[in-house]
């Protein structure tokens, strides 16, 4: 088999068609390399292995045409075939020959993260995984041509029909979804030839534990048919060549229903087996909240995903089978818009997007639009919406835990002063809490509802009327609770100060400005504060929040009866500048007063013995905006999710961040950048080309 194997990559190299192979590959890497990780700056290989895998269905022809079909053609094929080597190691050798070709640009590229780790964070894990899907689909595909090779003594006809091989498995999803949009038995049978499919999965951020068998068996019996298709020409010329012809049938017959049960059997496996979560910050992987929310459910719940089955969201899918795997009270449907498309009227009057949720419990259900699954943010330089996180988890873990509440908190904001309104992300971290809110204007009332566990007050830019504040400090007074967010403006609002000072609360004259440059963002103004030790505070602890133009908090610790807690603190070399309408700049001026300021405060006032008032004030009405969240992507909607949770007393198990993706982008210098695209596009493919022709030249001078 050594000898086979030797003889194969001489040949492979003292021709053309193994240089122009590594060119070939090496070239179409480099291009895509250039463009994804060097001008994009994409911290992984996944998108440039992507790009290039269509050129198998070219250059594995090319490479695996000659390996037995030309053999066979010029006869030479009898020589091996009478020699005393089993036919499994002569397809062996062959075959390992073919690998190590195919195995040169792999490892070429594979030494790709290790120097772009040096220009930023880089996804080893999903970097990595995505080359071994490439390269076991490089080794299955081999393995086609090479078994196609086998059948026919015309190289020509080899190559196109590994060429037909390798594009039906490369489109097989497709035109699975154009022969049946719901799925049926021809269309289960053909999804065995997807190669393409199993690929995007090992590049999705999953170790796909399926993907790696599939490509594995389906090498080997493409190997295994290699090798019966040669042995039965080897004694085809024997008395009992009927027999060893139904015996090599037979055999491919027993090792095809083994290659489907093995990979059936995989497929039952539990998924957090079947799909290995290998991003840096763990999407796919399920937190300890959902680990203890879900197996403690007793009641029955049915997913419902609006979608065709072919048609799902992959990621999507595994989070759900994930969470189904933890309970035997979760059952899973996919139902077909085009098949039901009023399924949705049961729960709701507007039609969900394709690959909703609709969770559904013995008390109520809820409805996931498929838009909240993914956070989006607005790409300036494109002005396209780019996806930043994963809210899967988070999402279904919200709605499993909504539909099996006996009682749902409930808040009201309060409106009628011109307020701020909430805008959509923090409305849905509302509703993820499982709170449900409604707007409360205080002249419709003759006092806050009872039921109520806290109220909102967010930035009103007109002063409460004397009764307003009264129905606002006589639910105070009865142990109400307050999340209380006062603005700036020109005049000062005399009767709302009243509720800051029913919390002996006041506002610091002017605005604050951070001296600290590493405590701010672009202009004094736009602060990163410190962030205090609470409980409110813990999930943004290890991160940064951003509270632009903000107002320091004056209160004092003495006072009797109430218990302050700061959440939020700017640095000793803060000031608050009090002539805003004519300071023209931003250092400190005279007049202005002297930090550290508490921003955000939490204040516990008790009312009698067993009685108290828990207020939030916040003194700065941009901390909770979708554009201050989009500085620090996430965290300020965190914040503010566990703002109302303690608020309410929810059990903050239930809410789930969103998993953002790791977005740093890798920066190259210039001299970099130059030297990197010229080795990978120009010298190294033009190297290998100008190796295979002095190669090639010299040999057929001789």
């Amino acid at each position: 088999m050594i000898a086979i194997y030797k003889r194969e990559v001489k040949s492979f190299f003292h021709s053309f068609i193994g240089w122009l192979f590594l060119a070939a590959t090496l070239l179409l890497m480099g291009i895509y390399f250039t463009v994804y990780n060097m001008l994009c700056g994409y911290p992984n290989i996944s998108y440039v292995l992507q790009s290039v895998i269509f050129l198998f269905m070219i250059t594995i022809p090319i490479l695996t045409m000659r390996i037995l079909a030309e053999e066979r053609k010029q006869k030479t094929d009898q020589l091996i075939l009478t020699a005393p080597i089993s036919v499994g190691k002569i397809v062996l050798g062959k075959y390992l020959a073919l690998l190590t070709v195919f195995a040169i640009p792999v490892v070429v590229i594979g030494i790709t993260p290790m120097i772009l780790s040096f220009f930023g964070t880089f996804q080893m894990g999903v970097s990595y995984t995505a080359l071994l899907g490439f390269f076991l689909y490089g080794c299955m595909a081999l393995a086609v041509g090479m078994f196609l090779s086998s059948l026919t003594e015309s190289i020509v006809i080899a190559a196109v029909l590994t060429f037909v091989a390798l594009f039906l498995g490369y489109l097989m999803s497709g035109l699975c979804s154009i022969i049946s949009s719901t799925g049926n038995l021809l269309t289960k049978c053909l999804s065995a030839f997807d190669m393409m499919g199993r690929f995007d999965d090992m590049t999705s951020g999953s170790f796909s534990v399926p993907a790696v068998v599939y490509y594995i068996t389906f090498t080997l019996f493409l190997l295994f048919c290699t090798t019966q298709s040669i042995q039965k020409r080897r004694y085809s010329v024997s008395s009992g060549g009927f027999k060893i012809g139904a015996y090599s049938t037979g055999m491919i017959a027993v090792a095809a229903a083994l290659t489907i049960v093995v990979n059936l059997v995989v497929g039952q496996l539990p998924a957090d087996i079947m799909a290995i979560d290998v991003t840096s910050n763990k999407l796919f992987t399920l937190t300890d909240e959902t680990k203890e929310l879900v197996p403690d459910i007793t009641e029955d719940i049915t997913i419902y995903v609006y979608a065709n089955e072919s048609q799902k969201d992959a990621n999507l899918d595994k989070t759900i089978q994930k969470i189904k795997d933890l309970s035997d009270h979760i059952t899973v449907t996919y139902v077909d818009p085009s098949i039901n498309p009023k399924f949705y009227t049961n729960y709701t009057d507007t039609a969900p997007s394709s690959n909703s949720l609709i969770v559904v419990g013995p008390k109520r259900s809820r409805v996931v639009d498929y838009n909240d699954i993914y956070a989006y943010e607005m790409d300036y330089s494109t002005y396209q919406y780019q996806i930043t996180g994963y809210d899967g988890e988070g999402q279904i873990t919200s709605a499993l835990a909504y539909v099996t509440t006996e009682d749902m908190p409930k808040i009201y904001v309060i409106t009628g002063h011109n307020e701020l309104e909430l805008e959509n992300q923090f409305t849905k971290a509302i509703q993820k809490e499982n709170i449900e809110y409604e707007e409360l204007s205080l002249l419709t009332v003759e006092e806050i509802p009872e039921d109520a566990q806290a109220i909102i007050i967010d930035a009103p830019t007109n002063d409460f009327s004397e009764n307003d504040v009264n129905k606002v400090i006589s639910y105070l007074e009865k142990g109400g609770n307050a999340l209380i967010i006062p603005t700036w403006t020109e005049e000062k609002l005399i009767n709302f100060e009243k509720i800051l000072a029913f919390y002996d609360v006041s506002l610091v004259d002017g605005m604050v400005a951070e001296g600290d440059s590493s405590m701010y963002y672009s202009t004094p103004f736009y602060l990163f504060p410190q962030i205090c030790y609470d409980e409110i505070t813990t999930k943004v602890s290890d991160t940064a929040v951003f509270a632009p133009y903000a107002q320091g908090l004056s209160y004092s610790d003495e006072t009797e009866g109430v218990y302050y807690t700061p959440l939020l603190q700017t640095s000793s070399q803060s000031y608050s500048k009090t002539d805003l309408e004519t300071a023209t700049e931003y250092d400190k001026s005279e007049g202005d007063i002297d930090g550290p300021f508490v921003i955000a405060l939490k204040a516990e006032k008790a009312i009698g013995s067993d009685t108290v008032s828990n207020a939030v004030i916040i003194a700065t009405e941009n901390l909770f905006t979708e554009n201050a969240d989009s500085i620090v992507p996430g965290n300020n909607v965190k914040l503010f999710s566990s703002v109302i949770s303690s608020m309410t007393e929810q059990e903050s198990t239930v809410s789930i961040p969103v998993k953002y993706y790791d977005t740093s982008i890798l920066a190259f210098s210039t001299r970099a950048s130059f030297i990197i695209g010229v080795l990978s596009i120009l010298v190294i493919p033009i190297g290998c080309l100008v190796i295979g022709f002095v190669i090639w030249f010299n040999r057929r001078k001789k």
